[in-house]
């Protein structure tokens, strides 16, 4: 796509990386055809393409509108479209770029403005969302709808963690909300990996990956929470640490992406790269170790949902569906398998109507072979789609934990 940056887009520090992006589409649509907005609203500027085209707008000096910002504001950044793209257009970068350049230009209504500090301010602190959701849980019946159902019904508590006692360790994040909304999945996990002579470790100085802050107007934030993040894991890189696990793939996806984005900060350019290097969904661990040890042989009927940031973000679709399948889960067809469910981080929040026309669609197609239970990769996906009453929903390691002799 040719593309003529003005001089004010020129200055911006990641100008070279937006116009090489812009240049590498070759308009062909092919991703609004995998484009969750734009099958549900039809609209160009509601698909990839569309916003590439305002972004490059925006980019060479044209007006920029609160219609440019609604159409960006839609985006999931699911990267569904990036798995679809012929071309290979990093299309997440330029969407970030694009972003701050319009947030920077556009004043939000206050309604806006106060959410989305509320959900910075709220979501990656887990005490305080303990105790907010705590409260939330007396007064369930006096609270709008919108709120009730993003409040978990039934918490399995989590299980006793195991102590370290291998040679083999490895990080694990711990998250900012999973703790509260499904508080025995790191705990599975750990029990998991003990079992598999893989001790965890955790380290109390890490905090949120930076995603929450990142996606939220607020990038210098997200990017300084992962430089904390860095800092907190790096002893324990430096004494033989062989992995970071993540049990969200949310968090995944994004501390993979530390290498990139703080590749121009002299300080964190080689630290981050090396742990983003390490960063590894719990799947990635597992696929490689002898799992017939676990001594787990279960025929339980699951609908697998693997989140986006799981199959097009971190390109592992599919591989939970093999561990599942090997230790004798009886896993079911589902339908648009690719397709967001809408959670989309705080997207179920900012976009309410869009989000749940997507998890509708999704638990259509999840349950359309009758599951006891739909497990998936990811606390947002786990929680939203839960909130919809339906079929019960489960972090996959949680089942297979159970399933231990």
């Amino acid at each position: 796509m040719q593309t003529t940056l003005s001089e004010d887009a020129r200055r911006l520090p990641r100008a070279e990386e937006a116009e090489s992006i812009l240049r590498s589409c070759v308009h062909c649509g092919f991703c609004n055809a995998t484009c969750p907005t734009y099958q549900l609203l039809g609209d160009e500027l509601d698909g990839p393409r569309g916003r590439i085209y305002l972004i490059k707008q925006v980019l060479e000096g044209n007006e920029v509108t609160r219609k440019t910002q609604e159409h960006l504001d839609r985006c999931l950044s699911c990267r569904n479209c990036e798995t679809t793209c012929p071309s290979g257009v990093d299309y997440h970068n330029l969407l970030d770029i694009g972003r701050a350049v319009v947030d920077a230009a556009v004043p939000r209504p206050l309604g806006q403005r106060l959410l989305r500090q509320g959900l910075r301010g709220v979501l990656p602190n887990p005490g305080l969302f303990k105790g907010l959701l705590s409260s939330g849980q007396v007064f369930r019946a006096l609270l709008p709808n919108t709120l009730q159902v993003k409040l978990p019904g039934n918490v399995h508590p989590a299980k006793p963690r195991p102590t370290t006692r291998h040679a083999r360790q490895v990080l694990m994040l711990e998250g900012c909300v999973q703790p509260s909304l499904s508080p025995n999945t790191n705990a599975a996990a750990a029990r998991v990996l003990d079992r598999l002579g893989i001790s965890v470790t955790t380290n109390r100085e890490t905090g949120c990956c930076g995603a929450v802050d990142y996606h939220l107007d607020a990038q210098a934030a997200g990017l300084e929470r992962a430089r904390r993040n860095i800092d907190a894991w790096w002893p324990s890189i430096e004494s033989g640490a062989e992995a970071i696990v993540q049990t969200a793939s949310g968090c995944g996806a994004f501390v993979k992406e530390y290498g990139h984005l703080l590749r121009t900060d002299p300080a964190y350019a080689d630290k981050a790269k090396r742990v983003s290097a390490l960063a590894k969904d719990l799947v990635e661990v597992l696929r490689d170790e002898p799992l017939d040890k676990l001594g787990v042989n279960s025929d339980q009927r699951l609908a697998f949902h693997c989140p986006c940031t799981l199959q097009h973000a971190q390109k592992l679709g599919g591989a939970v569906e093999a561990i599942l399948t090997n230790l004798g889960f009886n896993l079911t067809a589902v339908p648009d398998s690719h397709l967001c469910c809408g959670s989309a981080g705080t997207y179920s929040l900012t976009q309410p109507e869009l989000s749940r026309q997507l998890r509708d669609n999704k638990l259509n197609a999840l349950e359309s072979e009758h599951p006891d239970v739909i497990v998936t990769a990811n606390i947002g996906c786990q929680s939203h789609l839960n909130g919809a009453g339906r079929t019960p929903v489960r972090h996959w390691i949680e089942l297979i934990e159970a399933a231990l002799p």
